[in-house]
């Protein structure tokens, strides 16, 4: 039985900080003063109002939200907003919603809004096999548009907007997955900005949800009061059973994002030399590992690389796991190899990584 943790390199669910994991292990079975788990306790006690209520300040203060945004904490997914947003914003709306398509995520997202009003695709990576992000001059926004849509990091493609994308004052719509909490945000640019937890934020089972609260007067009366924001908003996020153990470790990683770090800019810079670790490396190597991403797009979360050909990719992936670096495949819609260096990720990790991949190229290079 293996006791060891090992180094998990997975796109998610995804490593989280082993502070964060000893916290909840030692309170697992009673939460101070309150004699009961944290998986048993009511959502409507005042022990999960103040973890709620915690989680929501850590955010804030990190991500610096006006009082003018609303902060909700919900469940199904990212894939659940895909189908939300243009819901409560598009459908029935008389406009249209700009959607940039930067990878499979994006293009999902498309998708289910052309069910619900009419979108146009302001630009599309397929050309070059979703390997970049536009520029603001290849952007092609309808001004008529009620948003922009928009992934700031494709998990698959290992893509990443530097930035935020150039609009006109249209407000943004992102898919802030894989990213959020791993670098300062502008949120006055956005209308929406969501997540699921399981990248930086937490486990699996909640997805945070940071609205404009402008917004909210725009959500239609007819939805499922499920699917209405302003619904789910005006109930604190408790409108039924919300995933409270999910939101108490929501509550727990970001203290300890705080503690450690105290401000996303410094989280920023440590994110970005793991990065830079590991694309050096592939560059030393002259060719024996590529890159998908092109250079100016490339992701500091999620890096996808290919090896010579398959063969060499699985040796790759076996020799990896018998080092302790787990979960190096890609997705399995693309193949390859992909690492997930996500907030929690530590320094030794990706420099067990690099080292594996620099010995890995010397002996099996051609």
């Amino acid at each position: 039985m293996m006791t060891q943790r090992v180094y998990n390199f997975s796109p998610g669910p995804a490593v989280l900080p082993e502070p964060v994991l000893e916290e909840a292990q030692k309170n697992l079975l009673a939460l101070p003063g309150v004699g009961m788990s944290v998986l048993e306790i009511s959502h409507r006690s005042a022990a999960f109002t103040e973890i709620i209520q915690g989680a929501e300040h850590n955010l804030r203060t990190l991500l610096q939200i006006p009082d003018d945004y609303a902060v909700l904490f919900l469940q199904g997914g990212a894939k659940l907003q895909f189908g939300m947003v243009p819901m409560n914003f598009l459908r029935n709306s008389g406009g249209k919603a700009s959607y940039i398509v930067s990878g499979t995520w994006s293009k999902q997202a498309a998708s289910e809004a052309a069910g619900q009003g009419p979108v146009h695709v302001a630009w599309d990576g397929k050309a070059t096999n979703y390997d970049r992000v536009p520029t603001d001059d290849q952007l092609n926004i309808d001004p008529d548009s009620v948003y922009v849509y928009l992934c700031s990091n494709e998990t698959i493609a290992g893509v990443q907007f530097p930035r935020e994308p150039e609009t006109n004052g249209i407000p943004l719509v992102c898919d802030a997955s894989s990213e959020l909490l791993s670098r300062p945000v502008d949120i006055r640019r956005y209308g929406i900005l969501f997540a699921c937890a399981q990248k930086n934020l937490g486990p699996a089972g909640v997805t945070v949800v940071i609205i404009r609260k402008d917004f909210l007067d725009r959500c239609p009366s007819d939805l499922p009061v499920m699917l209405n924001y302003r619904q789910l908003a005006e109930h604190n996020s408790l409108l039924n059973t919300p995933p409270v153990f999910a939101v108490y470790m929501v509550r727990l990683v970001t203290d300890w994002v705080l503690r450690e770090f105290g401000d996303l800019q410094k989280l920023k810079e440590f994110n970005e030399k793991k990065a830079a670790l590991l694309y050096d490396a592939i560059e030393s190597c002259g060719g024996f590992y590529t890159v998908h991403a092109a250079p100016g797009s490339r992701s500091a979360m999620n890096i996808a690389f290919r090896l010579p050909d398959g063969d060499i990719e699985k040796k790759f992936l076996t020799e990896a796991r018998k080092a302790g670096l787990y979960n190096l495949e890609g997705h399995r819609s693309v193949g390859g190899c992909r690492a997930s260096i996500y907030n929690a990720m530590p320094w030794e990790g990706v420099v067990a990584l690099r080292d594996f991949m620099l010995r890995f190229c010397q002996a099996n290079r051609g």
